[in-house]
């Protein structure tokens, strides 16, 4: 909220492209899922619904809240870029936040280690995963990451300065040159290591031998790269550019009210009696 205000939002602005976006990620995040896992809801589409038994998918959180609070950021007549380089750092701290609970449940299964001294073994007989097999703590190594490119987006973003009295305090001020840049920077990052940790995870097949999340890590990286490369293009060729927070409404056309030859102009509206 504070770095929001910073780079000329409103509070009211804020939350209401924070609740979009979070209806268009628990809604894309599902429906990633249950393409992830066709062949399961094929048989009973009805669970499609029954999203209180589990079932998300992380990239669809990734797509479906940026976009739907995009929308409604554009409606709204906000800089889409800035808002996007807003939500980037927090976005990336609560899916570390998240993965805290999977760890905990034992959800995404890693892949086994056995010899491996940073393996983890599951005893409770009540978690999700596999009990007293070593396995890689693939969800913890993502979490390791994601605080780590957390720290770089607030970094780029100048989000924390030192004042005189020696104490931090929210700031936005980005190192990137043109709006936009720091989303672009923070869905490339994650998308390159996501790809990564996947190998550590169990995970069925999509195509070509990747998992779901793999094929999209490679289809975001590649949008990311395209995007960041545009606007470093844009950057040499028109300068720096951190547009105002909002687009301003276009002014509505003058038309000269017509009037016979010789016949007096009447007011739009009646003078005001003294």
């Amino acid at each position: 909220m504070r770095w929001a205000v910073r780079a000329g939002y409103t509070e009211d602005d804020t939350f209401s492209v924070a609740m979009w976006g979070v209806i268009g990620a628990i809604i894309g995040a599902r429906v990633f899922h249950v393409i992830d896992q066709w062949d399961f809801y094929a048989k009973d589409p009805i669970s499609i619904l029954k999203v209180n038994e589990g079932g998300l998918a992380i990239y669809g959180t990734i797509v479906g809240g940026p976009l739907a609070g995009a929308l409604y950021a554009w409606r709204k007549r906000l800089n889409v870029g800035r808002l996007a380089d807003v939500a980037a750092a927090p976005l990336i701290l609560g899916m570390a936040i998240g993965r805290i609970g999977d760890i905990i449940n034992g959800e995404h299964h890693g892949a086994h280690a056995d010899g491996f001294p940073l393996s983890v073994v599951y005893t409770n007989p009540n978690t999700l995963g596999e009990i007293g097999v070593p396995v890689h703590l693939a969800v913890g190594y993502e979490m390791i990451m994601d605080l780590l490119i957390f720290a770089g987006l607030v970094w780029l973003a100048r989000g924390l300065v030192r004042g005189r009295d020696r104490r931090f305090r929210f700031n936005w001020d980005p190192r990137l040159p043109r709006d936009g840049m720091l989303f672009w920077t923070y869905l490339g990052v994650y998308s390159l290591g996501r790809f990564f940790i996947q190998f550590y995870r169990v995970d069925t097949p999509f195509a070509l031998g990747l998992s779901q999340a793999q094929l999209l890590s490679i289809l975001t990286a590649m949008v990311a790269v395209w995007a960041l490369v545009f606007q470093y293009q844009r950057a040499r060729r028109y300068g720096p550019s951190h547009g105002p927070a909002t687009r301003a409404a276009p002014a509505a056309a003058q038309h000269p009210v017509e009037t016979e030859p010789g016949e007096p102009e009447v007011a739009e509206r009646a003078p005001l009696s003294g």
